[in-house]
């Protein structure tokens, strides 16, 4: 995993997140995975823009999500590009549906586990505060 400073051709934001952090920087993620060793490395080499930095990555899937998430430092941005997908908030114990279709939105507030079940095969972008990201099993 390596935070590109100088990237001038097109990035392909599902295989490429792109973290925005302090400064109004805008750095590339080669190699990113959703793996513990890589994960822990990206937070360490953005420590310092703290719960401003932001992650901006596109999905694309046809399958319902395996575990919830929340993300303490601040609130997280999904939209719907194309498809349709349910994002479903766990709310005072209360499970709270938001479908999504191509081109809307919704924003899941700080500290508020969710998770999502795909309708159809769907491509999404999310605008997330990474730090202290939490999963548990769905």
């Amino acid at each position: 995993m390596e935070l590109v400073t100088d990237r001038r051709g097109a990035i392909d934001l599902t295989n490429t997140p792109v973290h925005l952090g302090l400064g109004s920087r805008a750095l590339p993620v080669e190699g990113f995975e959703w793996d513990g060793r890589v994960l822990e490395a990206y937070a360490a080499a953005v420590a310092n823009d703290g719960p401003e930095g932001r992650l901006v990555m596109v999905f694309e899937g046809s399958r319902s999500w395996e575990t919830w998430e929340r993300h303490p430092a601040g609130d997280e941005l999904v939209i719907c590009l194309s498809g349709r997908m349910t994002v479903i908030r766990e709310v005072d114990g209360e499970h709270e549906p938001v479908g999504l279709g191509p081109y809307e939105a919704m924003i899941n507030p700080s500290g508020v586990w969710h998770t999502a079940d795909v309708d159809q095969p769907v491509r999404f972008m999310t605008i997330t505060p990474g730090l202290g990201t939490e999963h548990r099993p769905r």
